[in-house]
């Protein structure tokens, strides 16, 4: 298992040293830690087909997903972790941590013969410019580049020097990683996401032609639009389902509206799961991008 990062389980030890956490919720994120662990070593421990290891996979993030969202957030006495879960983000953070574990475990025979890729949460080239003059001269140029958080990217780490001198003298050198499939993980997407990943995806590709970005989301909030016009290769609706009205959530704002409700809320997670069906497209996706197409199979085809 290749060393991967930890976003989810970050933010969960920080939380509890978070001064601002109800006294009594934390011996509840204590064990939600000690079940975050647990979670980890069953996901690595999955074995089998390409199939049976994404279905096995994602039922298990929709285990986990279901107790962090009902169990520790949405049946707290308290309303700190329910208001709070913007800034505290422990439930967009699991899907960021589960991707790569499910791609490296899914698509392990395809990806082991490429070497220096990084898989998750990652900082990425997406553009570069010279802030020198004629009258202002700086080393390498005045080299700086403009970079992007990915939810989840597959990158390479990349490191670019540029110098005015053929032997570098006076250089400048940046480190960063180029992304050759990013994606960006919406808890809800609503249109103002929409617009933002659009600008982003068309900034990566700008930056590397060859890339491919998706966003991925668990529950729609807007209405449908094209993705033809935009940068973004697809948006894939993790859950299949749109975000629960806002009249409904709004009775979730305080522990009693939550434990009046509480029925609603675990009826509708509980009728739309985590779709076995939209993470493999996500994957297919990326299984193409790895393989590597012979002559032959290009003429089987007869198109490439």
């Amino acid at each position: 298992m290749l060393d991967l990062p930890t976003p989810h389980g970050d933010k969960l030890r920080a939380l509890v040293q978070n001064e601002k956490l109800p006294t009594e919720d934390r011996p509840r994120v204590e064990q939600a830690v000690a079940r975050y662990e647990e979670w980890l070593q069953q996901l690595k421990a999955v074995r089998g087909t390409y199939e049976e290891i994404v279905a096995s996979q994602v039922s298990l993030l929709d285990d986990y997903k279901r107790y962090v969202e009902v169990d520790l957030v949405f049946d707290s006495d308290n309303d700190f972790l329910y208001r709070q879960k913007g800034q505290v983000k422990l439930d967009n953070t699991i899907i960021e941590e589960f991707l790569p574990i499910l791609v490296t475990t899914a698509l392990a025979d395809q990806i082991q013969s490429y070497d220096l890729l990084s898989f998750g949460p990652t900082t990425c080239f997406s553009g570069i410019r010279f802030e020198s003059s004629i009258m202002n001269r700086q080393p390498g140029g005045g080299m700086h580049l403009r970079e992007k958080d990915h939810d989840f990217a597959i990158s390479r780490h990349l490191f670019i020097q540029t110098s005015h001198q053929p032997d570098f003298q006076e250089s400048v050198t940046a480190e960063t990683h180029i992304a050759y499939v990013a994606a960006e993980c919406k808890t809800n997407l609503d249109k103002t996401m929409f617009q933002e990943a659009a600008a982003t995806a068309l900034d990566v590709k700008t930056a590397i032609p060859g890339a491919a970005y998706y966003l991925l989301c668990e529950w729609l909030d807007m209405t449908p639009i094209s993705t033809s016009t935009t940068a973004i290769d697809e948006i894939i609706i993790l859950r299949k389902a749109k975000r629960l009205p806002s009249n409904i959530r709004g009775e979730f704002n305080t522990a009693a509206g939550r434990r009046q409700n509480r029925a609603v809320f675990t009826e509708y997670l509980a009728d739309h799961p985590f779709s076995i069906e939209t993470f493999s497209r996500f994957l297919n996706y990326i299984r193409k991008l790895v393989s590597d197409d012979t002559e032959d199979d290009v003429l089987t085809r007869g198109y490439f």
